[in-house]
């Protein structure tokens, strides 16, 4: 064997190895998408019963603006219905309140110039 035919196998075997983890690399995402969408769809649906549909449209405006704050509330709310602490459906009037009762604990920072 010459040093050339068995450089282009090791070469080859490399080859072979990257595109073997590449794929078991994009077989995982594929399953944590799936398990995400999963996820987000059991979330979705524990929300349309425990909103209206109005604290729902409110909700995804939040959403589109602060989606940490958002996402963060989502999963308050599912919390707070899970353990009987609240009133459901939760109209947007209570959405309101409960959103108002949240920005009044938030403080205000300003910064001054010395």
């Amino acid at each position: 064997m010459s040093s050339e035919s068995l450089g282009d196998e090791e070469l080859e075997g490399v080859r072979r190895r990257k595109i073997s983890e590449l794929q078991r690399a994009m077989g995982e995402e594929q399953k944590t998408e799936r398990v995400r969408k999963e996820l987000q769809s059991q979330k979705d649906s524990l929300l349309r019963e425990i909103l209206t549909p109005e604290a729902r449209q409110r909700l995804t405006n939040i959403k589109i603006v602060r989606p940490e704050f958002a996402e963060a509330l989502e999963l308050q709310l599912i919390q707070l219905a899970q353990k009987g602490r609240l009133k459901i459906p939760l109209s947007d009037e209570q959405l309101k309140d409960t959103l108002r009762r949240l920005q009044s604990q938030r403080r205000d920072i300003t910064i001054r110039r010395i």
